[in-house]
């Protein structure tokens, strides 16, 4: 939990019904077909949560950007040319297994719907993991998913390029499936209006290195920032939940990286996903993704329904 204290002094807090309140009107646009393409394993987001927490976050973001348009125009007549269009970059931080892939997917089909940012994309941090073959060459194998795991000057270099009006900046793809980058697949993005930058560390800054770093962080980059968040007791239940049901989907691809775990019992992949958490994900959590929270501008709450329950705005 955020100490109250610091949230007070930082945040304006909503419960759900007050959040719901500032939807204003904003149609629905999503139907019950779209929340089931766009959900994610173990999820399970409803209409009425997309009504009351996401309409409204929509509603606020648009005014955001058009604020920003705004602005570009007036600059643009005061100089007297035509800047680079520079797409609003939000980024979408959170633990493993608190839902973010979702919240950026459902965020990504609602922003689009507005006529003043048509083109919206959305890019996950996965892509810029380190293959394999030099994540185990660097010993970082059994710390995927923390910071050092990443190639963070591929992906500075993305959102640099990207927000500095590039006509075409090529993603490398990753694979759930394979535990790795898919070598010869690449996502294209063209000049979008919005970004939406999906990852565990979106939300770091030179802050959270024990040496002084002087290079740019993706925060720098960024516009507006949202942090994913849940009791870390809440979030390893839900790995595990979640670690269950892969047995019958993602692991029994014969393709798949983690075919062996496919034919493990209830008991054995209760114990080697709680494990997992132990000593990856949870120490990853506390060391560098929860410390980064109070930087964000807005912060979704979940509680134990897997439902929004606070959403705490930046003052």
């Amino acid at each position: 939990m955020i100490n109250n204290q610091t949230q007070e002094a930082l945040y304006l807090d909503f419960d759900r019904a007050r959040w719901a309140e500032l939807r204003n009107s904003v149609p629905l646009t999503l139907s019950e077909a779209d929340l089931t393409r766009l959900r994610g394993i173990n999820e399970r987001i409803s209409l009425s949560e997309v009504t009351d927490i996401y309409l409204p976050l929509s509603r606020l973001l648009n005014l955001i950007v058009g604020a920003r348009q705004q602005r570009g125009l007036v600059l643009n007549q005061f100089l007297g040319n035509k800047q680079p269009d520079s797409p609003y970059v939000i980024s979408i931080a959170g633990s493993v297994a608190v839902g973010k892939s979702t919240t950026a997917r459902i965020l990504q089909a609602l922003l689009k719907q507005w006529p003043e940012h048509p083109k919206v994309d959305l890019v996950t941090t996965d892509g810029f993991l380190y293959p394999l073959t030099e994540l185990k060459r660097k010993g970082l194998l059994q710390r995927k998913g923390f910071p050092e795991s990443y190639d963070t000057k591929m992906l500075i270099d993305f959102v640099s390029a990207v927000k500095s009006g590039a006509e075409r900046v090529e993603v490398p793809l990753y694979s759930h499936i394979i535990y790795d980058r898919l070598p010869y697949e690449r996502q294209v993005i063209q000049k979008p209006d919005i970004l939406i930058l999906e990852g565990l560390n979106v939300l770091q800054t030179g802050l959270d290195s024990p040496v002084d770093i002087r290079r740019p962080f993706v925060s720098d980059f960024v516009d507006f920032s949202i942090y994913v968040d849940a009791d870390e007791s809440l979030l390893k239940s839900w790995y595990i939940e979640r670690f269950l049901q892969f047995r019958s989907s993602a692991f029994a691809d014969e393709n798949s990286y983690f075919r062996h775990y496919a034919s493990l019992n209830d008991m054995q992949a209760t114990e080697t996903a709680s494990q997992i958490w132990d000593g990856i994900n949870g120490p990853n959590l506390r060391m560098n993704i929860q410390p980064t929270r109070e930087r964000a501008h807005l912060i979704l709450r979940k509680g134990a329904d897997h439902l929004m329950n606070q959403v705490l705005l930046r003052k």
